[in-house]
């Protein structure tokens, strides 16, 4: 697992190992840094169920100005800890070691406001996904231009609206899916 470009571009990151979590593969990466573009410089950017941190990472890569990690795991934080002070890293990160509903509500309720939002919840717990658009549909720690990305399985349909958030997007790489969500106008 590398990171794809940028000031850590080619850099590679400790891997998951026998932790149970599944990384946002290399190319699906790429992908999605490829859609955002240059408005990730100087964003902040919430890598939510953050597994590696692979995806704040190459935020972080690419220009952003912070991000934010979000993950329970304890191993997965240990993780991301090492990922961030391998790569010099760790100045412009906040790590959040609790459950990813609770830390995105909290960051909501302390003011925080997105530019960019991912999630990429256990492909396999469909209740998880329920209780994100249950949360994101009132309280989205979000900007009013920013933007909600969700990796998903392919064979799992997310829905076209949540609250406030319509999907504008949807791009399929092989089993995984990213869905793209932007508050609708007027909100």
């Amino acid at each position: 697992m590398r990171i794809v470009a940028g000031k850590y571009g080619s850099r590679h990151l400790k891997t998951p190992g026998k932790l149970r979590v599944r990384p946002t593969s290399d190319r699906l990466r790429e992908t999605l840094f490829d859609i955002l573009g240059p408005s990730v410089v100087d964003s902040l950017f919430i890598d939510a169920y953050a597994g590696t941190g692979a995806v704040g990472i190459e935020a972080l890569s690419r220009g952003a100005r912070r991000a934010i990690f979000v993950e329970i795991a304890r191993g997965a934080v240990a993780l991301i800890r090492q990922n961030l002070a391998m790569l010099g890293a760790t100045a412009d990160a906040e790590i959040l070691h609790e459950d990813a509903l609770k830390g995105l509500a909290r960051l909501h309720a302390r003011g925080e406001r997105a530019d960019f939002l991912f999630l990429d919840p256990p492909y396999e717990d469909i209740e998880e996904y329920h209780g994100t658009f249950d949360l994101l549909a009132h309280s989205a720690p979000l900007k009013p231009t920013g933007l909600v990305i969700i990796e998903h399985r392919s064979t799992f349909p997310l829905p076209e609206f949540a609250g406030k958030l319509e999907s504008y997007r949807r791009v399929r790489q092989g089993d995984a899916t990213l869905s793209f969500y932007r508050l609708m106008p007027g909100e």
